[in-house]
């Protein structure tokens, strides 16, 4: 499997832009997937100058209802005429960051007749499935550090019903890609088993030169416990990366735009 990021908050050359989200280009044995959309075009601009033809996407996959994540729906079908796109039934809600500033998506492609609408858990093929752990005891507490939900007027906690994550089963190995994790990598982890993990930590906001340092070390060494391999970005945030990185060593590495990781 070799995957590439197209998009994230930061980049390996000046010829690759970077903005506040995330897209990846996934190649295995039988697909090839496009797993999130970033912001903008900006993946769209990154893929060309990667030599990554879009055009030959035969599905894609939007991790959570979020802008930095999604905002470049439109775009990617403008480039791409065949490829589904899953994503969970519930991730065109009324999404935010505080009460003031919509984190939504457009709900004007809602109604876009290749979207595949999912539910917790869907077997894709031998290859793939997607599951959001809904369902699941979570043993660990989602916090939502300020993201919210509105429904009927009303703000609530964000509970990330949500968000989704990609399970590839590969050569005897299982890779489990994540946007954001907003229900918490603990839990994503322990859930899922993975191999590999690829994606956002949602660290961003734990200051690891505040007394936050105590909770990232803990989480630390509880990832530590898995078998797992990580790779992370975006909402994870670079200090808090290189945090723990000291704890974690190679467990751990941050992928940028225009990296490309082989699994």
């Amino acid at each position: 499997m070799k995957i590439t990021v197209l998009s994230e908050n930061t980049s390996l050359s000046d010829d690759i832009d970077a903005e506040h989200g995330l897209s990846l280009w996934i190649e295995t044995e039988k697909h090839k997937i496009i797993y999130d959309m970033g912001q903008s075009d900006v993946f769209i601009k990154n893929a060309n100058v990667l030599g990554v033809d879009l055009s030959q996407a035969d599905m894609a996959v939007i991790s959570h209802g979020h802008y930095d994540h999604g905002g470049g729906l439109e775009h990617f079908l403008e480039v791409n005429s065949k490829a589904d796109i899953y994503i969970s039934r519930r991730a065109f809600g009324d999404y935010y960051n505080g009460s003031e500033k919509y984190i939504g998506l457009d709900k004007a492609l809602a109604d876009c007749d290749r979207l595949i609408f999912t539910d917790d858990k869907l077997e894709i093929d031998d290859e793939l499935s997607l599951c959001s752990f809904n369902d699941a005891e979570l043993d660990y507490p989602v916090e939502p550090f300020g993201l919210n939900k509105k429904e009927a007027g009303h703000f609530y906690a964000d509970d990330f019903l949500h968000e989704q994550y990609l399970v590839i089963n590969e050569n005897g190995r299982k890779t489990v890609i994540s946007g954001c994790s907003h229900k918490g990598i603990l839990n994503i982890v322990k859930l899922s088993a993975p191999d590999v993990f690829v994606g956002g930590f949602h660290f961003m906001k734990l200051d690891p030169f505040s007394a936050d340092r105590e909770k990232l070390s803990e989480i630390a060494e509880e990832m530590l416990e898995y078998k797992t391999e990580y790779y992370t970005c975006h909402c994870t945030g670079t200090e808090q990366f290189e945090y723990l990185r000291v704890i974690m060593g190679n467990r751990v590495r941050y992928i940028s735009g225009g990296a490309i990781i082989e699994i």
